[in-house]
């Protein structure tokens, strides 16, 4: 068969088949255009799920009627400018579009119709382009001073087949919002405005450039309590910028929904970042949780590549490892400084799970014994303790072992981990009235033997104190783990690993690094490695099963994540029967120097799984829930 030139018309229907995979790709690529135009406004509307109807309006610079015409031409652009020589750079692109085959891709397989009038003035124009047919450019109303308006009807006509691959006009019409809503995350200053078969959805006025009005454009996106539970991000490193905000551990998902990471302003998707989270939050999230994170990633477009992939969501970086050691080195600095803090949905949770019922007289006694009469009860006849008189018999006394104190057990000489209390003072029993103004307070009691109970100086603290000390003897142990080398243990006979030649160059090439973390391997011939010591942590592992998991947190994560998990896990399960157990009643000076210790370590608010280990309740909380506010 001979080799032939295909017609423009089909060309860009192929181009289309890359560029334009749904309605939501066609919204992403004429909103970059709105925003490389300069707009400070853009409006989207779709009807059933973009198929039927897309208008994106902006307010950008516009464009003349010569322009127009060269718009809807296949890889005509405005944004790439040829230097001298007449060589255009395609390494230092500083928009979000730049291939110019948006326009021409979209009008050959839908009805596109591009009215604009130019911010330096004169009438507005349009020209409208059918299944590939361009129609001459004509005079045409705007409603604005300045800007475009990009309509596109029928999409995919011109490809029925295309058609057959659509999901339903829900699923098309969320993913046409998602794509609104990642726009609006990167860029706080352009106000956005979305309407789905005429309701609207999403109206975002725009916000102050900066990480506060960041933070209030997430907030309206991602709700307030991701607004009250994030912790800010700003780390630069060698050129490479990182900001954005990440949640704390306690505030998790079940799955990775929430993680967004922009380069240079534009939204992508890249394997990267989830691996960076994963390695970040690997000492607090258990592996069906993920972080809810929102990152930005500024660097001289000369070290990434935007252009591996047709709908531009994927970026290729020269150095992975020094984003990927930046994005982790901030987000864990950035949880080491939030303390002992918890998310504020780990009290509101709690609150929720509150019923009120109505009060019950004790048994023997009537209405009027309480202080009301034969009428309706009112507020104040239950409020007024001095209306009835006290039995002889003290309340206190009635309920058995409220005034006894709290039994005390000596911890083993040979725990490594148990706290150390004073030998026990009565005169030290009652906590300094200065500990009710530490952030969790001084221990008033401790409840079924698990979890004390502190007062604060506007509220109340819950602890469960073997979650919490198991996070103390946990941190404890990975200090020790940092200050000197992982103790390794020699295997009697070096064990062969086979793999794929890539892989174990993978592998080989981080020899230096797993040695550090008690695994020395060294090149094997082609396809394999052999494995000499493990981490003494481990005992006796499966060598085979850990050096392939590694290889493939390698290829794609870039990083050995499943030896430092494991190491973790070993970590956690002997902090675990190191810690104090539930069910062990402590002393008053036990309690308090578990919450001291609680406050000066980091990451204590949640145990290695990522649970709280205490929940706060606020005094005006409470009084709601009482009916006192």
């Amino acid at each position: 068969m001979p080799i032939r030139r295909l017609p423009p018309e089909t060309v860009n229907r192929i181009a289309a088949g890359e560029v334009v995979e749904r309605p939501a790709s066609a919204v992403k690529e004429l909103v970059e255009n709105a925003l490389d135009a300069g707009a400070r406004r853009v409006e989207v509307q779709a009807d059933g799920g973009g198929l039927t109807r897309l208008l994106i309006a902006d307010d950008g610079c516009g464009m003349a009627p010569d322009q127009l015409a060269l718009a809807v031409e296949r890889h005509a652009t405005s944004k790439l400018e040829p230097d001298d020589a007449g060589d255009v750079d395609l390494l230092r692109i500083f928009t979000l579009g730049f291939r110019g085959e948006a326009l021409p891709s979209i009008g050959s397989v839908a009805r596109l119709t591009i009215t604009s009038r130019p911010r330096e003035g004169g009438d507005a124009h349009s020209i409208t382009v059918e299944g590939g047919d361009h129609r001459p450019v004509a005079p045409a109303a705007f409603p604005g001073p300045h800007g475009a308006r990009v309509e596109v009807r029928d999409l995919f006509y011109a490809t029925p087949a295309r058609l057959k691959f659509m999901k339903s006009e829900r699923a098309e019409a969320m993913a046409i919002s998602e794509e609104i809503k990642r726009q609006a995350m990167a860029h706080e200053g352009v106000a956005f405005s979305l309407d789905l078969d005429g309701r609207n959805v999403l109206r975002l006025p725009a916000e102050h450039p900066g990480d506060e009005g960041r933070l209030k454009r997430l907030a309206a996106l991602l709700g307030r309590d991701f607004e009250a539970n994030a912790l800010l991000i700003d780390q630069a490193r060698d050129g490479v910028r990182l900001s954005g905000y990440a949640g704390l551990p306690t505030y998790s998902r079940g799955n990775a929904a929430h993680q967004y990471l922009f380069v240079n302003g534009r939204p992508v998707k890249d394997r990267l970042l989830q691996g960076a989270l994963r390695g970040a939050y690997a000492d607090f999230l258990a592996r069906d949780r993920h972080p809810a994170a929102v990152l930005f990633l500024e660097l001289d477009p000369l070290y990434v590549d935007v252009n591996v992939h047709p709908a531009k969501a994927e970026v290729r970086f020269r150095d992975p490892q020094l984003v990927r050691g930046l994005i982790v080195g901030a987000l864990r600095h950035a949880l080491a400084a939030a303390g002992h803090r918890a998310s504020t949905t780990v009290a509101a949770d709690a609150l929720a799970g509150f019923t009120a019922h109505e009060g019950v007289a004790p048994q023997g006694l009537g209405h009027r014994a309480w202080g009301l009469g034969q009428g309706a009860a009112n507020a104040q006849g239950y409020s007024r303790w001095d209306a009835w008189t006290q039995p002889a018999t003290a309340t206190a006394q009635i309920i058995p072992g409220l005034n006894d104190r709290s039994a005390r057990v000596e911890p083993a000489p040979d725990a490594p981990y148990a706290l150390s209390p004073k030998p026990y003072d009565p005169d030290a029993a009652a906590p300094a009235a200065a500990d009710i103004d530490l952030p969790l307070g001084a221990a008033r009691a401790q409840l079924h033997g698990t979890y004390i109970v502190a007062q604060t100086r506007d509220g109340l603290v819950v602890v469960d104190q073997h979650a919490a000390h198991e996070r103390l003897v946990y941190e404890r142990m990975k200090a020790q783990m940092a200050e000197g080398a992982v103790t390794r243990q020699a295997l009697l006979a070096p064990e062969v690993v086979e793999l794929d030649p890539a892989e174990a160059e993978r592998v080989a090439a981080r020899a230096e690094e797993l040695a550090e973390l008690g695994l020395v391997v060294e090149p094997f011939g082609a396809g394999a490695v052999l494995v000499r010591e493990t981490p003494a942590l481990l005992g006796s592992t499966d060598v085979q099963g850990l050096i392939r998991d590694i290889a493939d947190d390698l290829a794609e994560h870039g990083a050995a994540l499943s030896l430092k998990e494991r190491l973790a896990e070993v970590c956690g399960t002997m902090a675990c029967h190191g810690s104090v157990r539930a069910g062990r009643v402590l002393s008053a000076p036990e309690m308090n120097a578990l919450l001291r210790q609680m406050e000066a370590t980091p990451h204590s608010g949640q145990c290695n799984h990522g649970r709280p280990t205490y929940v706060e309740l606020k005094l005006a909380d409470l009084e709601r829930l009482f009916g006192r506010r």
